[in-house]
């Protein structure tokens, strides 16, 4: 087992659970570090709606995960979890999360039964060994070799699931230094893109803005998308604007189509709506109303209750006539053009997408090009939104790897 993130220890549980001997390689001094990261706000274990519409998450690569699923479900998490210990909740979105939030009881339970299981085989980790690759004189691809702080150490396993993470927070171990290892052994690789993550604004926010403005919500708003494929996206919730552009859970969902757009076109305009609950008719009516002595400002707060943030992007989009216009500004609000200009950098993002394709493994997760080699985790070529999804796809792709190395040690 190369990598003892969810995925990877996944992995390990299934075929320790099955008397089969288990070692646990990681370049990182401790287990699980992004996953510790993830539970920083409240472990978001998966998401409690119907499978159909939980399938739907992943788009192109619904098929695989759906299959996936068939081994490890969201009600299967939960029952693992159980299993361990640590009960969960529904919250009011709809996401699921242990009980006490934490991510840290739930790790530690799952290493303590790894390491003292009531049956199977303990599990033996051996941290600070980062892999570098497949020994020159290896006869097939189960001999992999390790940089240890002993030195260099070559490993001879009967079977091997890489869960190497994608290419975002480097520094708790997933920096994609695999793909080239892979690719040379002719393994198909997406390229890895940053998914869930924030974006620049054109020509970035003015100084103004972004001193007194960076780090705080736009709450109860709506974006609107039709991207250059016709492709039409339009959700309301709340998103964050930071020193640069923007970021957030509404963001989130829809940043593939942000940034496939701005790949394919340079850049990307989504429509801002400040007033979701409010017709465009409402809203002129409301602008045109007449004013008397009172500032601008004022009127939009006290007739539209717009003020902060919302009042802020207004007048650094629109001209001081646009703002003084009834017609444009009642536009503006129902419909502020926002446009980006490039994602954040991939080390900054939640997750990544690409990764090894679905195509270059078989049903069981084993590479068609390196038999005895499986792949978990999200060093697959897959992507789903926040919200549990991401690291769900995780623990099943890591539980679907390890009962596809069962059926391989059987045959072997």
């Amino acid at each position: 087992m190369v990598g003892a993130g969810p995925a990877g220890l996944m992995a390990a549980s299934v075929l320790a659970r099955n008397s089969v001997a288990v070692s646990v390689y990681d370049a990182m001094p401790s287990v699980g570090r992004k996953f510790l990261l993830a539970g920083k706000g409240g472990l978001n274990l998966t998401h409690s709606e119907p499978a159909d519409r939980f399938a739907a998450r992943y788009g192109e690569r619904r098929n695989q995960l759906e299959a996936i699923f068939n081994t490890l479900d969201a009600s299967g998490i939960r029952a693992w979890a159980l299993a361990l210990g640590i009960e969960t909740y529904v919250g009011s979105s709809g996401r699921v999360f242990p009980v006490d939030m934490k991510a840290a009881p739930l790790l530690r339970a799952w290493l303590h039964q790894l390491r003292h299981p009531q049956s199977g085989s303990a599990v033996q980790f051996l941290m600070r060994h980062r892999w570098t690759g497949w020994r020159t004189d290896g006869v097939d691809a189960t001999h992999l070799q390790f940089e240890t702080p002993e030195g260099p150490k070559n490993v001879q396993a009967d079977a091997v699931v890489l869960a190497l993470g994608g290419g975002s927070w480097a520094r708790l171990g997933s920096n994609g230094a695999w793909v080239p290892w892979l690719r040379d052994k002719g393994v198909a690789v997406a390229p890895l893109l940053p998914a869930n993550c924030g974006f620049d604004v054109q020509g970035g926010w003015s100084s103004y803005f972004a001193s007194r403005f960076a780090g705080q919500p736009f709450k109860s708003v709506a974006i609107k998308l039709t991207t250059a494929n016709g492709v039409s996206f339009q959700r309301r919730g709340e998103f964050v604007a930071t020193e640069t552009g923007v970021e957030g859970s509404l963001i989130y969902a829809v940043a593939h189509l942000l940034r496939d757009d701005i790949i394919a076109r340079g850049e990307v305009t989504f429509a801002l709506d400040l007033l979701p609950d409010r017709s465009a008719e409402w809203v002129l009516a409301e602008v045109s109303h007449p004013r008397g002595a009172r500032s601008l400002s004022s009127h939009l707060k006290s007739r539209l209750h717009i003020d902060g943030i919302k009042a802020a992007i207004l007048h650094e989009r629109l001209s001081k006539e646009q703002m003084h216009d009834p017609a444009q500004l009642a536009t503006a609000i129902k419909a502020l053009p926002v446009t980006l200009q490039a994602t954040r950098p991939i080390d900054e993002a939640i997750s990544t997408a690409g990764g090894v394709l679905f195509e270059a493994m078989n049903p069981q997760l084993m590479l068609q090009a390196l038999p005895g080699v499986f792949c978990a985790g999200e060093m697959l070529d897959w992507e789903a939104p926040t919200g549990g999804y991401l690291l769900t796809a995780c623990l099943a792709s890591g539980a679907h790897a390890g009962q596809g190395v069962l059926e391989y040690l059987q045959v072997k």
